[in-house]
C-alpha cells in the first residue's frame, strides 16, 4: 500500500489511532493478533516490524552487529539505528518486558513439569 500525500485531519487520524491501540489491547491470544496483523499489515509491514524487534531482541542478548546483519538480512546501518531508537523508545522496552516474562514463565514451567515427572517415579 502507498501512503498518500494527502494529510489526515488531525482529531480523525489520533481518534483512528486510538482505536488501533484499543484493538490491540483487546486482542487476548496469539492467533487473534496474527489474524490481525495479516489483515491490516501487507508482507513488507510486517518484515519490517519482524526485523526491528529482531535486531532489538538480540542486541539485548549480546549478539553482534555482524551476526545480526547476516542472520536478520539487514544493513549495519539498520542495526545502528535500531539501536540507538531502542534506547530512547518505551516500546522497545515494553516488548523486551514481554519477552523476558514469556520466557522466564515458560523456563519455570518447564522446570515445574519435570519436577512433577520426578515426584511420580
Amino acid at each position: 500500500m502507498q501512503v498518500s500525500k494527502k494529510k489526515i485531519s488531525p482529531k480523525i487520524k489520533k481518534q483512528i489511532s486510538d482505536l488501533i491501540c484499543q484493538v490491540i489491547a483487546d486482542i487476548k491470544n496469539p492467533a487473534e493478533v496474527k489474524e490481525f496483523l495479516n489483515s491490516f499489515l501487507g508482507n513488507n509491514e510486517q518484515e519490517v516490524i519482524t526485523r526491528r524487534l529482531g535486531i532489538t531482541y538480540f542486541l539485548e542478548k549480546g549478539k553482534t552487529y555482524s551476526w545480526i546483519k547476516e542472520n536478520l538480512s539487514v544493513s549495519s546501518t539498520t542495526v545502528a539505528s535500531v539501536a540507538r531508537e531502542s534506547k530512547k523508545g518505551k516500546g522497545f522496552k515494553i516488548a523486551l518486558q514481554k519477552i523476558h516474562a514469556d520466557e522466564w514463565a515458560e523456563r519455570w514451567a518447564k522446570k515445574i513439569g519435570q519436577m512433577f515427572k520426578k515426584g511420580k517415579k
